[in-house]
């Protein structure tokens, strides 16, 4: 059982559902990563989506969009991504999950990638534009490293779509909340619960719904309908307005706690 499948197990036993937070992996720069992901496990993280910067973000709104503009600044290589991830696992355990589109993987070699990205406590792997239909290798590669691959579900998939999605995906199933690319909603999208619906029958994986929570009030609605809740644009957003990189993780953790809680900001 992957370090994600544990999580999720353990939180369904106490009656509790997970946070997950997405941050661009080295924005505003690598070492502020490796900072940062501790300081989002003791503000109440339960798994972390690590994004890998891609030139062509076809899923991703403005704000994210910016955020991997700033990371590609830096010219960091996959490499350097994974020896950021080996310093996270000296001082955190949370379940890692690596956000990327496929180019950067099938630029660094699939077999590679899964054998190096697991070495370096990677958990499992979400690639947004890789369908059942094209994914058969990469599940394989991923499978004999013992790598989740977790598959997008949207409120457009119709159930024998679903069914083909399910059956790839390992850890969790990842709902999008609605149609378009990512960004800060102001509320949670009607489409949210018919898709849950329509996953679970197919499926006793956990799921996590994501694409526009932005506030205490959507996680908990979101909470109360699945498993997980993945928020992205708002926490990057919030990365991007703190000025000072000393203060990044103080000041994001305050702002996880925020959205868990209600309480603070």
């Amino acid at each position: 059982m992957s370090r994600i499948a544990e999580k999720f197990t353990e939180l369904r036993k106490r009656g509790e559902k997970a946070f997950i937070p997405f941050i661009m992996a080295g924005d505003p720069d690598l070492e502020s990563t490796v900072r940062l992901v501790p300081e989002l496990e003791r503000a109440g993280s339960h798994i972390i989506e690590l994004g890998i910067p891609f030139s062509d973000p076809v899923a991703d709104g403005p704000v994210i969009q910016r955020a991997g503009a700033r990371a590609l600044l830096h010219r960091y290589k996959m490499s350097d991504y994974l020896h950021a991830i080996e310093a996270i696992r000296k001082v955190s355990n949370v379940p890692l999950l690596l956000f990327s589109y496929f180019n950067p993987i099938l630029q660094y070699g699939l077999e590679a990638l899964a054998q190096d990205a697991s070495s370096a406590g990677i958990d499992g792997v979400l690639v947004t534009d890789i369908t059942p239909e094209e994914g058969e290798e990469y599940c394989s590669c991923m499978e004999m490293q013992g790598l989740d691959s977790v598959f997008l579900v949207a409120p457009t998939s119709d159930a024998e779509r679903v069914c083909k999605i399910v059956s790839c995906s390992r850890g969790f199933v990842y709902v999008v909340s609605r149609t378009g690319v990512t960004g800060e909603q102001q509320k949670l999208s009607d489409a949210v619960l018919p898709t849950v619906h329509r996953v679970r029958e197919h499926t006793q994986l956990p799921i996590a719904v994501g694409f526009g929570i932005s506030g205490p009030a959507q996680v908990q609605a979101v909470w109360d309908v699945c498993d997980g809740a993945v928020v992205g644009s708002a926490i990057v957003s919030a990365i991007e307005n703190v000025k000072d990189p000393s203060k990044l993780p103080i000041e994001i953790g305050k702002f996880c706690r925020w959205l868990t809680t209600g309480a603070g900001v």
